[in-house]
């Protein structure tokens, strides 16, 4: 039973007395007196009734009364623990419910194990260029790069360094190289295609670009220095080799190549390459030497075959 509303000794202060209300401790507190009286805060001091049965434990502070609240909590999940533990012991000893280590939890996993054991990704070869459309590749030479920030989607390689071009504004560069399918034409023989993409070619370069401005003053004549069947990745091919003379700048060099690929449909395919004939542009050899690099996709191995050669090098 809750005793009621009176002095009692303080638990928390003893031997003050405190004052309980019926139901929780205030916080008026007194000097022990003769005659139990209620604290001057309630007006004139009253003396606690006499329990009715029996004498009653004076209640605990509220600390107290919290921490035995709390034990009691923890006895009451401690036997809900045990109880279940027996119970998962019991189907331990079942053979029908035991299960292996294996399958009851999973294997950590060492993160570096998983790291080594995985295929490291090749890093991409600086030194090649791929055109996959027509399943070959070509050579990066030392002095050129592969093409980057370029208009033209079938420009694959090109010299690092731009520079202003001398006709109509713009920025120019010393040398390019371009492959693309030949399209359009039903013709197959790849003297024929070369010849005539040879004037395409020099137009594109030295004449005027694809929004009409004219970077070199336009073309004002050019010499062939080169044109004879060659071997590129083992095909039979043909080349063409102009020297253009421009109204601006000291013009350069354009070549054509033309030879069947052998991805596919064995489509024709023709390489562009254009040098400059400028102190800073690239050797005219790298011309030679890019188409003779030219292989297969996937055939790193082989050369360019009899007759590679595109001939004897044009002196400017």
């Amino acid at each position: 039973m809750t005793p009621p509303p009176g002095w009692y000794p303080d638990p928390t202060a003893p031997p003050t007395e405190r004052w309980w209300d019926g139901a929780a401790w205030t916080e008026h507190r007194r000097q022990p007196q003769n005659t139990p009286a209620a604290p001057q805060a309630f007006g004139p001091p009253v003396e606690p009734p006499l329990p009715a049965t029996g004498p009653q434990r004076p209640p605990a502070a509220p600390g107290r009364r919290a921490k035995t609240v709390a034990l009691a909590a923890a006895g009451i999940v401690l036997v809900a623990s045990i109880a279940t533990g027996a119970v998962l012991l019991g189907r331990d000893d079942d053979p029908k419910t035991r299960t292996s280590p294996t399958s009851s939890a999973s294997t950590p996993t060492d993160p570096t194990a998983t790291a080594s054991s995985a295929e490291p990704t090749p890093a991409e070869d600086a030194s090649t260029a791929v055109d996959q459309l027509n399943g070959i590749t070509l050579p990066v030479l030392d002095g050129w790069q592969k093409a980057e920030n370029v208009v033209d989607d079938d420009m694959l390689i090109t010299t690092p360094r731009t520079y202003d071009c001398p006709g109509d504004s713009g920025l120019c560069r010393h040398g390019t190289v371009v492959s693309r399918t030949v399209t359009g034409t039903d013709e197959t023989s790849p003297e024929v295609i070369a010849k005539r993409d040879i004037k395409d070619a020099a137009d594109a370069s030295y004449d005027k670009n694809g929004i009409n401005q004219q970077p070199f003053g336009g073309i004002e004549s050019h010499e062939q220095v080169a044109a004879r069947q060659t071997a590129v990745a083992g095909r039979a091919g043909y080349v063409v080799r102009w020297k253009v003379k421009t109204a601006k700048g000291p013009g350069g060099y354009v070549q054509s190549v033309v030879f069947p690929s052998s991805a596919g449909s064995e489509s024709l395919v023709t390489v562009r390459i254009t040098v400059d004939a400028g102190q800073d542009a690239p050797p005219l050899a790298d011309m030679d030497r890019i188409v003779k690099g030219i292989r297969a996709a996937g055939d790193s191995g082989s050369d360019g075959g009899v007759g590679s050669s595109i001939g004897p090098t044009v002196t400017p």
